[in-house]
């Protein structure tokens, strides 16, 4: 099987398979999209969805966010990974918005990533998800995956991973193949003992034919 043919079998599944291209974290708006991305990292997203609401309701733009102290943001936050350094991050990145970007989330990777806490995977995250520009974030999931199936050959990091799948999926399907690679490396494709008897695509995965 060539790359080309393991790409478009991948893609036409998921085209038509009706898996949700819609994050799991929940949100109302770029602001409260860019707090949960921030708090997400090394976190689930059931986690992160139990925190945002009181987080939010006390903070809800930039403005807010920006006059809370390191504290009391950490107080809404303790139970999630990293709470310390996320509070620091979450304020500071309020404070650029406000001091440089009137107060609203930027739509550029350059502008994104000139925030305190907010790396390429959060950038690309808020490309895909809110300005629906054709971005392509790579977690772990997302590595775990394309690289289990084939669809990136010797990825060193997640950027090298993002370049190999964004120069095979068309502009049009990297948010929607964001999604699809996520979501099945969160429910099928786990890190642990992956499902492959309830895999859908086992038939194109690299990874399982070496086990047949």
């Amino acid at each position: 099987m060539t790359l080309a043919q393991r790409y478009e079998g991948v893609l036409d599944y998921f085209s038509h398979s009706g898996l949700s291209t819609k994050s799991e974290l929940n949100y109302s708006d770029a602001f409260s999209l860019l707090v949960a991305v921030m708090l997400s990292a090394q976190c689930t997203d059931k986690r992160v969805n139990l925190v945002t609401p009181s987080l939010l309701q006390a903070y809800p733009d930039a403005a807010a966010m920006s006059k809370a102290t390191d504290g009391e943001i950490f107080s809404y936050i303790s139970s999630v990974s990293y709470p310390n350094a996320k509070a620091h991050h979450l304020r500071e990145m309020a404070a650029m918005l406000i001091s440089d970007f009137d107060g609203q989330v930027p739509s550029t990777r350059e502008a994104l990533e000139s925030l305190p806490g907010v790396g390429r995977k959060t950038a690309n995250v808020m490309l895909a998800v809110w300005f629906h520009q054709p971005a392509m974030p790579v977690d772990t999931h997302v590595f775990r995956v394309s690289t289990r199936i084939g669809l990136v050959v010797g990825a060193r990091n997640p950027k090298d991973c993002e370049q190999q799948l964004t120069r095979h999926i068309p502009a049009a399907l990297c948010a929607d193949a964001h999604h699809w690679l996520l979501l099945h490396g969160r429910y099928t494709c786990t890190a642990r003992k992956p499902h492959c008897d309830e895999c859908n695509i086992k038939n194109l995965c690299n990874n399982y034919a070496k086990k047949i």
